[in-house]
């Protein structure tokens, strides 16, 4: 499990394609790959991968089709930025949100704009993931907590104080470009125990 609050920025080194798998490795600093070995997770952009080689100054990590082909590591290149966190251990403070590490979608973003001290950042608001992302609750992009500032008819808003800027790979997005959306769990099960005859209530409470 994670919590969406991204430790550092890495830095994809190698990217291997097999018949089966996808090999990633990425470039971290000794101080997040301390005690990280073998068999340990990893939140890569958001996405939980397992590492089968570590270094002092990289991982590796094997990554499925479905799942390579379902992010946004389609698009990855050599030398993308990427956000990291470990697992989050038993005895770790809980500051941002239940974080499975386990995409629902990718999203564009649609639109950014600087408000004062800090960037509001539009996206589309897939189809498939209607009535999971309302006003005030938790969504993370690329592995990054952040809570929903504002949700209209086929787009949802997040709003980046300077630290997320700086701290993540968000502050970088342009225009157009995609990123890996995961909503929140809890909003997930209530979904599911509404079923899609009290739908129109679901909608009416965000707004749509």
């Amino acid at each position: 499990m994670f919590t969406g609050l991204i430790q550092e920025i890495g830095t994809i080194k190698k990217i291997k394609k097999a018949s089966h798998h996808i090999e990633l490795t990425c470039a971290a600093s000794r101080e997040l790959l301390q005690g990280y070995k073998v068999g340990d997770s990893m939140a890569v952009n958001g996405v939980c991968l397992t590492a089968t080689t570590v270094t002092a100054s990289d991982f590796t990590v094997d990554i499925m089709p479905e799942t390579f082909h379902k992010s946004t590591f389609s698009d990855l290149r050599v030398h993308a930025k990427v956000n990291l966190e470990r697992a989050m251990s038993a005895n770790a403070r809980f500051e941002g949100h239940i974080v499975s590490g386990h995409v629902d979608v990718t999203t564009r973003l649609i639109k950014k704009v600087r408000k004062e001290n800090a960037v509001i950042l539009t996206f589309y608001y897939p189809p498939q993931i209607q009535g999971e992302i309302v006003p005030q609750g938790s969504v993370a992009i690329n592995g990054t907590s952040l809570t929903v500032s504002n949700v209209a008819p086929g787009t949802f808003s997040v709003s980046l104080i300077p630290f997320s800027m700086h701290h993540t790979n968000l502050g970088q997005l342009k225009q157009g470009e995609f990123v890996n959306i995961e909503t929140d769990i809890l909003g997930k099960y209530i979904k599911a125990m509404i079923g899609p005859d009290k739908k129109h209530a679901l909608h009416k409470y965000m707004g749509e």
